[in-house]
């Protein structure tokens, strides 16, 4: 057991990889708000802290959890957890996460002064589902509802709550421009836990992979994707407007060597570098789908 963690113990802890989960949906609602005239730089900056705070909140809770569960074993074949591999105390990481948490208040707290309280609930209901993802008797990844939760709150939700605190006004282009984000992010969950299906089955994590086959997440993984690709399409469909956004169909390319490797191995390190991979495609889909919407 560490007695005193260094830095590179936080950062693995915290999943830089996955943190393009929370920076993509900022980046697109704050793109969006500029692209109308209607951009608020202190609050975008105060929804990118919030959005990273609760997505390290996230992370180290289920380092923990997951731990305490017994789902993080020496079996384990993904990125090394600081739990697991005794790099960090349990009662670190727990008060890792309960600080991260604090500042996602925090944050929330700022946006409401400008938002008012639908930005009061959305706080609320982040961090308990940040917290809750893993915790409890009955937590949603446990269950399945990960995907679900991955989904409603890195994609419309972000996108949308980073929207409004600048604009202070919502249409149906915002919301529909957050479900790709949230696509993209379930494809990088997909992966994580196609990859990890044998110990989340030992463990009774009854992820979608579990409930349904590694044939399921595979698919999961490739149509969360491509759909989450081709979505501004549907969009320039419907408003007649921005039509560089189209070009984030280019994502579909850049895509199919991770699709090809989910559909033809199961070796931990090549589903590692997947996961990354994948994270990335979110981030340049982000950037694609916001210098589109400027133009």
């Amino acid at each position: 057991m560490s007695e005193q963690p260094t830095l590179k113990h936080w950062m693995m802890a915290c999943r830089p990889k996955t943190l393009t989960a929370a920076v993509a949906p900022v980046m697109i609602g704050t793109a969006m708000a500029f692209g109308d005239g209607l951009w608020h730089w202190p609050s975008a900056l105060v929804c990118l802290f919030t959005a990273l705070c609760v997505q390290i909140g996230t992370n180290l809770a289920n380092d923990y959890f997951d731990f305490k569960k017994g789902a993080d074993t020496e079996d384990r074949i993904g990125p090394t957890r600081v739990t697991q591999a005794g790099l960090i105390k349990p009662e670190t990481v727990k008060t890792g996460f309960m600080l991260m948490f604090g500042l996602t208040m925090a944050g929330f707290l700022i946006l409401v002064l400008r938002g008012g309280w639908p930005i009061a609930v959305l706080g609320v209901v982040s961090i308990l589902s940040g917290l809750f993802y893993t915790a409890g008797s009955k937590p949603l990844g446990y269950l399945g509802l990960g995907d679900i939760f991955v989904l409603i709150f890195f994609g419309p939700v972000a996108v949308a709550g980073t929207y409004f605190v600048q604009a202070l006004e919502l249409n149906y282009a915002i919301i529909l421009a957050g479900i790709a984000p949230g696509l993209i992010s379930v494809a990088i969950l997909a992966v994580n836990n196609y990859r990890d299906i044998d110990s989340d089955q030992r463990s009774g994590k009854r992820t979608l992979a579990v409930r349904y086959g590694r044939t399921f997440a595979q698919y999961e993984y490739a149509i969360s994707v491509l759909a989450g690709a081709l979505l501004p399409v549907l969009i320039y469909v419907l408003i007649r407007d921005h039509i560089y956004i189209l070009w984030c169909s280019v994502i579909c390319f850049l895509a199919l060597p991770g699709i090809h490797t989910v559909f033809s191995t199961t070796e931990g390190p090549r589903l590692n570098n997947t996961l990354g991979f994948t994270g990335k495609i979110l981030l340049i889909y982000s950037i694609i789908f916001s210098i589109g919407w400027i133009l």
